[in-house]
């Protein structure tokens, strides 16, 4: 890869790195085993982009080709220059981003419906963590005409039964 172009991928992969809220993916995370993948893949990325910053962004030294002329000789040193200078670096030629880009763009588009319904069930049942903590500290001063009040179905249940004239036995 040329100089430009390399330091072009480190800038970007810079950027990239920025933009990336490390911190709000970490707090939808719930295992302990989620957790510790996170943290390897954050500092594994990192280190990728570090070493993007670091080597990849400096342009390369010139050769002196007069020092090697001295020590070595100009008919050789020629040589190698005239190799060097031949050396056509071959553009790099994505085909492999417009293939999966499609794919990609839709598990987004999954994802993002996963994570709301994901998010809606969490709702849900935080609701109904609250509503159960609420009737434990109730439950032992709770009448049957409070808990009916609250679960009507239940009460629609007993009912049935003792129109039905099923006493459980």
């Amino acid at each position: 890869m040329s100089g430009n172009g390399a330091k072009k991928v480190a800038d970007m992969a810079v950027k990239a790195g920025k933009a990336i809220d490390w911190d709000g993916m970490a707090k939808m995370l719930v295992s302990e085993e989620a957790r510790k993948e996170f943290a390897t893949l954050r500092r594994t990325f990192e280190d990728v982009n570090h070493q993007l910053q670091t080597k990849f962004s400096q342009e390369p030294q010139p050769i002196d080709w007069e020092y090697y002329r001295k020590g070595i000789g100009s008919k050789v040193v020629d040589m190698y220059k005239e190799a060097y200078e031949s050396i056509e670096i071959p553009k790099y030629v994505d085909t492999v981003t417009p293939e999966y880009k499609p794919k990609f763009d839709a598990l987004v588009v999954e994802l993002k419906e996963a994570e709301k319904a994901s998010l809606k069930e969490s709702e849900r049942i935080e609701k109904e963590i609250a509503e159960l903590r609420e009737m434990k500290k109730k439950i032992s001063t709770m009448t049957a005409d409070e808990y009916f009040e609250k679960h009507p179905e239940v009460k629609q249940k007993f009912d049935d039964e003792i129109r039905n004239d099923n006493w459980g036995y």
